[in-house]
């Protein structure tokens, strides 16, 4: 089968590998669609160690090819999504709820980083019974792709944040997850989204999903406008672009007792520093809460039904579209965020 693998510090591209077997509560997917995440860019520029060959890739969808002899509630034929954390639903942390430290920390993230990826003509699922979730006949492969990691990271962000009905947020940055973390707090309730972007088709697409206000910050001090729309600070920020200098923002416009959810991925430097004043010198009752992308076929369902009931349609997301022929030239454009690209599809043919 092709694949696209990681083959060496910032190189990529299209190899042939064994298509992969499985065990008997595992399962085999023929792809049919996958995007490409800004996350497999870092993974590929060294924010997480991988061997020569690995193939990348978590967002994916498609139709199952096999599975094994345990088994119970798919089979072949059947059109399932599945999530960018695959945990195995019974250790101690999928058993407190924390899917994605499954058998430790971010364990319950399986493609790629401890296995081959879903950026290829098939792709393994363990636990297949526990993870995978049949689409439904009204939404397209394009829909329930963006249920495996855009959206459920997205919205565990706008979750975690635990903004009151009517409260106010800040979200720093409207890439995908940011866009996703926008419609989950409007669907949430929160009276006041503001949202900080300065790309133009950003900015629109975040006022489209429910943004009150956008501010620029190539243009505007963002801490001191936060500050004056609000006068105490928002309720909660998410930080969704994994920066220092957005992390500490987030906690300079949070008001004592509100929430800074964290769903940025930091891969650079060794430490993230807290501004101790903003912070009340650790006594502000303020509350900093991370996250990765929730998995589980129970959380799946519940975004796919948002989209199947028509609450959501984060398809104005797709920006680019490609065959798995031009797979290197969606990720090269992912690299360089060449054309305000925001979400690349990948079909398979």
């Amino acid at each position: 089968m092709r694949t696209f693998a990681f083959l060496g510090a910032g190189q990529v591209g299209v190899i042939d590998k064994p298509v992969p077997t499985a065990g008997p509560n595992d399962a085999i997917i023929r792809t049919t669609a996958s995007f490409i995440c800004t996350s497999d860019v870092h993974t590929v520029h060294g924010a997480m160690p991988l061997p020569e060959g690995r193939v990348l890739g978590h967002e994916s969808v498609g139709v199952v090819d096999w599975v094994g002899s345990e088994v119970s509630m798919f089979r072949p034929g059947d059109r399932v999504a599945v999530s960018a954390i695959t945990p195995c639903g019974h250790c101690s942390g999928c058993q407190r709820g924390h899917t994605a430290q499954c058998g430790g920390m971010l364990g319950g993230y399986k493609f790629t980083g401890q296995k081959d990826g879903s950026l290829a003509e098939y792709f393994h699922v363990n636990n297949a019974d526990f993870n995978l979730v049949k689409i439904p006949e009204s939404l397209t492969d394009e829909q329930a792709l963006y249920a495996t990691d855009m959206l459920s990271t997205g919205f565990v962000g706008a979750e975690f944040a635990a903004v009151p009905i009517g409260g106010t947020i800040a979200i720093f940055a409207q890439g995908p997850v940011g866009l996703s973390a926008t419609i989950g707090a409007k669907l949430l309730g929160a009276g006041l989204i503001i949202a900080v972007e300065s790309q133009a088709n950003r900015v629109a697409l975040s006022k489209h999903f429910g943004a009150d206000v956008v501010i620029d910050p190539s243009t505007e001090d963002v801490v001191d406008r936060i500050m004056s729309l609000t006068g105490e600070g928002v309720d909660g920020a998410i930080e969704a672009l994994g920066r220092q200098s957005t992390f500490e923002a987030c906690i300079k416009v949070t008001r004592p007792g509100g929430v800074i959810s964290n769903i940025g991925y930091h891969g650079d430097g060794g430490c993230l520093r807290i501004p101790l004043a903003e912070f009340g010198m650790g006594m502000s009752d303020k509350l900093i809460r991370t996250a990765a992308c929730p998995g589980g076929s129970e959380r799946l369902t519940r975004l796919l039904r948002l989209m199947e009931t028509k609450k959501i349609d984060p398809t104005p997301m797709t920006t680019h579209r490609f065959n798995f022929s031009e797979v290197g030239e969606a990720f090269r454009m992912m690299e360089s965020k060449e054309d305000h690209i925001i979400k690349p599809l990948i079909t398979y043919d």
